[in-house]
């Protein structure tokens, strides 16, 4: 299915996103460059890696071909000096910042009584603390912007023991995410920032599914990463004082936006498997 772009709907935006290089995050970054956005990517991907394509130049001439202006920036998120430059940067470059997308993440799903507590300060550090140093960096600029939006990428909150059991520690620092995303919305509604969550409703054919997560049979039930960008376009887009404080999931996004065939995101719909943090199939 081949969707008409609007030409020009982010045009003289700018989107400060962390991670980015690859998957979900090249993807969203391409999708709002298609529409002119500039994006300024801070990721740690310099070099090439044979398991994990991309870096965070490959990405800028993605961006710059879809049609936006890219700003690669080499940096980590777990140290807020370098954020701070890397906003600064941003801000030098393209004059504000209205958009920021809190993509960077890192996973392990091994239990409690598994998982080495250096690899559980590495979640907390990437997933929650960088979520909380980017957002807090971006803020003066997305207060003085009229469009300003937050689009964290993370899952809806819930107590269901099927989500605590087995990777708790991740399930603490993905949930952390939305906590200070939907926080965010609250404290930040008199001054016109709109802070979301997105989280795909299936698998999604990248790195991490592929290296971590089953491999080829898993991509085999996962979808694109283009019904995420999608998503966070429809998202996006809108009014940030009408959308805010919202957990979405990326098919309720689109429908939302009058969007409800999803054949061109995967090969055989029959195929696709549920991802984590994710109840059911929305009703027909």
């Amino acid at each position: 299915m081949t969707r008409e772009i609007t030409v020009g709907a982010f045009e003289g935006r700018t989107v400060f996103m962390s991670g980015g290089s690859r998957g979900i995050g090249l993807a969203i970054a391409v999708r709002l460059a298609q529409e002119g956005a500039n994006v300024a990517i801070m990721a740690k991907t310099d070099e090439p890696n044979p398991k994990l394509p991309g870096t965070i130049h490959t990405a800028a001439e993605e961006i710059n071909a879809a049609g936006g202006k890219a700003l690669p920036i080499l940096g980590d998120i777990r140290y807020e000096d370098q954020v701070a430059d890397a906003v600064a940067k941003t801000v030098e470059t393209f004059g504000g910042i209205d958009i920021c997308v809190n993509n960077a993440s890192a996973i392990d799903l091994r239990p409690i009584g598994e998982l080495p507590p250096k690899r559980y300060d590495l979640m907390a550090d990437i997933n929650v603390r960088g979520t909380l140093v980017v957002t807090q960096a971006c803020l003066p600029q997305l207060r003085e912007s009229d469009h300003a939006h937050v689009l964290t990428l993370s899952p809806p909150l819930s107590t269901d023991p099927k989500w605590l059991k087995g990777h708790g520690p991740y399930t603490v620092a993905k949930f952390g995410m939305s906590i200070l995303t939907l926080g965010l919305a609250e404290d930040e509604r008199a001054n016109g920032v709109a802070a979301n969550c997105l989280w795909p409703r299936t698998l999604i054919a990248t790195a991490a599914v592929q290296n971590l997560l089953g491999g080829d049979a898993a991509m085999a039930q996962a979808r694109t990463p283009q019904i995420v960008a999608d998503a966070a376009r429809e998202i996006l887009i809108r009014d940030p004082a009408a959308c805010t404080g919202n957990a979405f999931i990326d098919d309720e996004a689109l429908a939302q936006a009058g969007i409800t065939d999803l054949s061109s995101y995967a090969e055989d719909d029959s195929k696709l498997a549920l991802d984590i943090f994710v109840d059911g199939w929305p009703e027909a």
